[in-house]
C-alpha cells in the first residue's frame, strides 16, 4: 500500500518488538500502514526473512502479531452472514452435497442400479461428521443461551439416521424388500433432517447466537473438517490462529489449557487414573515425570526424576534407546512399539515424540499398558 516495502516494514516491526513494542501496538501499526494482507503473503515474507538469516526464534515473536492481525481480519469476515464461510453457510453447503447424493440414490432405485446405490451409501457414511459438528460444536453454544431443545430432540433424530445408515449397509441386499425396509426410510430421514436444520435449527441459531459465538464455532469446525466440500481459505487461517495462540496458563488455582481448565489436584488425579502408565523424558534426555497409577507395570520411584534416561537402562540396551529417541526427534516414525509377556500378561509399550506448536522437540513420552484383557474384546458394548 502506498509503495511500502512490506518485507522491510515487517523487519522494522521485528526490531521494535525486540525493543519492547507490544503485540497489540505492532498489529495497529501494520493495519494502519499496510491494511489488509493475505495470510499466504505474510508466510512468504516470514520465509524470506528466515532465508536471509533472521533467527526463526525472532520470527516466532512476529507469529503472535501475525495471529492477532489475522484474528481481527478473520473475525470481521466470519461474523458476516453473507460470507460463504459463515458456519451456517458451510452447513448448508454440506447439505447441498448430501442432497445430491440422496437424489442420485432415488434415481438409482428406479433404475435398479444397486452398484450405484452401494457406492453412494458408503459415501454417505461421511454425514456422521456433519451431525457430529452440529451436536458437539453448535449445540453447546445454543445451550449457553438456555436453548436445549436441539440437543434433546434433534440429537436423537441424528442417532436414528446413524442407525438406519448402519443397518442399510450391514444388511445390503439387491432386493425390493431391502429398499423398502432399509433404504427408503434412510434417505427420507436424511432429507427430512436437512429440512429441519435449514427451516428450524439454523434460523433459530442465527437469532440466538452472537458474532463472537460464530467465530469460535467456525474455528472449531475448521479443526473438525468438512463433509463433501473443500475447506474455505479462512479455515486455514483459523487453524493457524489456533496453533499460534494456544497457550497454557496457571491462574487463580487453575491450569488453563486451550481445551479446558483444571485444578492442580484434579490434573494430578486424572493423570494417575489413566488406564496406562506414562513417563516423560525431556529433550535433554532427562526423566522429568511419571504417573503414579495404582497398578503400575514397571517400578518407578522419585529417585528416577532428574536421571539421565541412558542410566535407566542396562548397557546392552543403550543403542536401542538412542535409536528410539533419535527416530522420534527427527520424525522418522510416529511411534516405536514393543510388547512382551510378563507373568502371563501381555504388556504393550509405546514411545511418542512430543512437539510444541512451532514443531520444537520437547521430549519422548513412554506409554505402558497391560492389554491382556483388551485383546479378548469382541463385538460391541454400547452406552445406549
Amino acid at each position: 500500500m502506498g509503495g511500502i516495502n512490506k518485507k522491510e516494514f515487517i523487519k522494522d516491526i521485528l526490531k521494535k518488538l525486540n525493543s519492547g513494542m507490544s503485540f497489540e501496538d505492532a498489529k495497529k501499526e501494520i493495519v494502519s500502514k499496510i491494511g489488509n494482507i493475505e495470510s499466504k503473503e505474510l508466510f512468504e515474507i516470514e520465509q524470506e526473512l528466515i532465508n536471509e538469516g533472521i533467527s526463526p526464534d525472532e520470527i516466532k515473536r512476529f507469529c503472535n502479531v501475525h495471529a492477532l492481525l489475522f484474528e481481527g481480519m478473520f473475525e470481521n469476515k466470519i461474523s458476516d452472514v453473507s460470507n460463504p464461510s459463515h458456519p451456517l453457510n458451510l452447513f448448508k453447503a454440506e447439505n447441498r452435497e448430501i442432497e445430491k447424493r440422496t437424489k442420485i440414490i432415488r434415481k438409482a432405485i428406479k433404475e435398479n442400479n444397486f452398484n450405484e446405490i452401494k457406492r453412494l451409501l458408503n459415501e454417505l457414511i461421511s454425514i456422521k461428521l456433519h451431525y457430529d459438528k452440529k451436536e458437539q460444536i453448535l449445540f453447546p453454544y445454543l445451550e449457553r443461551q438456555g436453548f436445549f431443545g436441539p440437543s434433546k430432540v434433534m440429537w436423537g433424530k441424528d442417532n436414528e439416521i446413524r442407525d438406519l445408515l448402519k443397518n442399510a449397509i450391514n444388511n445390503f441386499s439387491q432386493t425390493k424388500e431391502w429398499i423398502d425396509k432399509y433404504l427408503i426410510p434412510l434417505i427420507d430421514e436424511i432429507d427430512g433432517m436437512i429440512f429441519k436444520e435449514e427451516n428450524i435449527l439454523f434460523p433459530t441459531s442465527l437469532e440466538k447466537l452472537k458474532n463472537e459465538d460464530w467465530i469460535e464455532i467456525f474455528k472449531q469446525m475448521s479443526v473438525a473438517g468438512f463433509v463433501f466440500i473443500e475447506p474455505p481459505k479462512e479455515a486455514f487461517e483459523a487453524k493457524d490462529i489456533i496453533k499460534k495462540t494456544s497457550k497454557v496458563e496457571y491462574k487463580d488455582g487453575y491450569v488453563i489449557f486451550p481445551t479446558g481448565r483444571l485444578k492442580l489436584d484434579e490434573l494430578k488425579y486424572i493423570l494417575n487414573s489413566l488406564p496406562f502408565d506414562i513417563t516423560f523424558v525431556d529433550k535433554d534426555e532427562i526423566v522429568k515425570y511419571y504417573s503414579d497409577s495404582k497398578e503400575r507395570v514397571f517400578l518407578r520411584t522419585p529417585s528416577v526424576i532428574g536421571r539421565d534416561v541412558k542410566n535407566c537402562h542396562p548397557p546392552q540396551s543403550l543403542d536401542a534407546v538412542k535409536k528410539v529417541i533419535d527416530d522420534l526427534k527427527n520424525k522418522r516414525v510416529k511411534s516405536h512399539d514393543f510388547w512382551l509377556n510378563i507373568k502371563g500378561r501381555l504388556i504393550y509399550i509405546r514411545y511418542f515424540g512430543v512437539f510444541d506448536e512451532f514443531d520444537n522437540f520437547l521430549g519422548v513420552l513412554e506409554v505402558t499398558q497391560d492389554i491382556t484383557d483388551i485383546k479378548k474384546i469382541e463385538g460391541e458394548k454400547r452406552l445406549v
